[in-house]
């Protein structure tokens, strides 16, 4: 990059003229200037990547600068710039020629290495090959190239624009100079890991933000900004970014950092769902931390919608677009259902009493917001599904429809039918359960052991234990068995769930008479159960023990 500063220099230098001392006419002191200080940044960093104080080993490239400083006719400055080509070009051949054997060192190193660990196993292997990549620090070598690229490039496009970049925009002219950046295999690796180190510092940003210094600590390997950086990779090259010109691939490079962005709106939003909810359901009253959730909430509810309205303005609706606005719309409603669901934690702590029915409050309200995003991708697989019937069909179109149908579709169709019906079977099993009397209550005397919580009103279960109706259904949800005894809960007989009230021990003593005469033909087993349930009672004994002592 030194030497095609100078070329640049030398060039300008022959295009205006001047043969007289630079420091006489301003123009061309301007110019030796910004050449000048741009060559001596270059030789202090190339000296401090090399750790090393001899800067002057890195100048050779200053050459025909220091000649035109000394009133050197321009004619002679292209024969002063070969010159110090061909001295960087020894000097790198005494390099290699002094580390030549380096390459060879390193690879028996690894290799004694990977002896020591006596490898065997695929994971091991891949636990090498991870230790190699970081200590060799290649993403960082290839962010660092980029970045030097990216720059060079802008400062070239900006100097070449001049008035015209007022007219197309300073945005544009940044997506140019970034495509320009992506014509080769190995910018694009470069490209790549950028943007996975911008999204992970993006993520981590929302995360200080919302939880502080802490927060970052807690590290999720599915938001360290590689699921951004590995869709970039694989949609430039399924797309063929590589192969195309100028103005095409900035284009295309748009509407790519248009859906990484848009995935990494989504993982703010895993980020921030638990933080925001945390907030409500723990009471917590710092006004700070309630302002940072939402202040988080309402910038991923409008900034898609932001970017949806610009992405339609520029391109014509077609499939893909109706795709990338579809995923800016369902951001928008799940940032929505989230702070419905906020609000309704926070009307029941300005409520005196609870509210009793809130969970099923939360759950329609999730309900409603997953049909809704059920019905966003129904339209666009129906829309998808048209467009290859009647318009131009593809191959890659179809495979995206039916990737789209598989897992937008069918899997959250799939898995809201079966949260439903897990739903109706609890509540089917809580209704046909006997509720507890006043007495049977009184002479319980215990805490909800699922809640911890006193019980003005509770089910009994068919082993006989007692739970609030609300705190069973939500434990009913997850697993289907007692949370005592571990045995499944099934619905009451019709008998025992008209007769509210009924005994549980009396209930669990009125077997079937084929039982009874079972139990008098076997009195050994029968009195090793009973002895089981003498057991079992005292266990539950000495458990409301310490629950009432918990509690008070």
């Amino acid at each position: 990059m030194g030497h095609q500063i100078s070329k640049d220099y030398v060039r300008e230098e022959l295009q205006y003229g001047y043969e007289g001392a630079v420091y006489l006419d301003s123009l061309a002191f301007n110019r030796f200037v910004s050449a000048m200080t741009g060559q001596m940044i270059l030789s202090t960093l190339c000296a401090f990547l090399m750790k090393t104080r001899r800067v002057w080993l890195f100048s050779a490239h200053m050459l025909p600068l220091l000649a035109r400083l000394l009133t050197a006719p321009p004619s002679t400055l292209l024969t002063v710039n070969t010159f110090s080509m061909g001295l960087t070009v020894a000097g790198i051949a005494v390099f290699l020629l002094a580390n030549l054997f380096v390459p060879y060192r390193l690879a028996r190193a690894a290799y004694l290495e990977l002896l020591h660990l006596e490898v065997i196993e695929l994971y091991r292997l891949l636990a090498v090959g991870i230790s190699l990549w970081n200590q060799f620090a290649v993403p960082v070598l290839f962010s660092v190239f980029w970045f030097v690229l990216f720059a060079v490039q802008l400062f070239t496009d900006t100097m070449s624009a001049g008035a015209a970049t007022s007219h197309q925009g300073f945005l544009f002219l940044v997506l140019t100079s970034v495509s320009e950046c992506c014509a080769t295999p190995y910018s694009l690796l470069g490209l790549t890991f950028v943007v996975s180190y911008l999204a992970l510092g993006l993520l981590n940003l929302c995360k200080f933000y919302l939880g502080g210094f802490a927060a970052i600590q807690n590290e999720n390997v599915m938001h360290r900004g590689v699921t951004e950086g590995v869709t970039l990779l694989l949609l430039a090259l399924q797309t063929g970014l590589l192969d195309m010109q100028t103005l095409q691939r900035t284009f295309l490079l748009s509407i790519i950092l248009f859906i990484v962005l848009t995935s990494t709106l989504q993982s703010m939003i895993e980020i921030t769902d638990p933080v925001i909810l945390a907030l409500g359901a723990s009471r917590n009253r710092s006004l700070w931390r309630h302002f940072r959730g939402l202040s988080m909430c309402l910038l991923l509810l409008i900034f898609p919608v932001f970017m949806a309205y610009k992405i339609s303005q520029f391109f014509h609706m077609d499939f893909w677009l109706l795709i990338l606005v579809s995923s800016c719309m369902l951001t928008s409603l799940q940032v929505t259902g989230t702070m419905l669901i906020y609000s309704l934690f926070m009307v029941e702590l300005f409520r005196s009493d609870p509210i009793e029915s809130l969970d099923e409050v939360i759950y329609w309200v999730n309900s409603i917001s997953r049909v809704l995003e059920f019905l966003v991708a129904l339209c666009v697989v129906a829309y998808g599904t048209w467009e290859s019937l009647f318009g131009e069909w593809s191959w890659m179109g179809a495979s995206v429809i039916i990737i789209h149908s598989y897992f937008n579709v069918w899997l959250r169709a799939q898995s809201g039918w079966k949260s439903f019906l897990l739903r109706q079977e609890a509540a089917k099993k809580i209704s046909s359960l006997p509720r507890a009397t006043a007495q049977q209550l009184d002479r319980h005397n215990d805490v909800c052991s699922i809640c911890f919580q006193e019980m003005s009103s509770a089910v009994i279960t068919l082993c006989g234990h007692f739970f609030h109706g609300n705190c069973l259904r939500k434990w009913l949800y997850v697993q289907e068995t007692c949370p005592m005894c571990h045995q499944t809960v099934r619905p009451a007989p019709a008998g025992q769930s008209q007769a509210s009230g009924g005994d549980p021990a009396a209930q669990r003593e009125a077997q079937p008479e084929s039982a009874a005469q079972e139990g008098h033909q076997k009195p050994s087993s029968s009195s090793t159960e009973a002895q089981g349930d003498d057991d079992t009672q005292q266990q539950e004994e000495e458990e409301r023990k310490f629950r009432r002592q918990k509690t008070g």
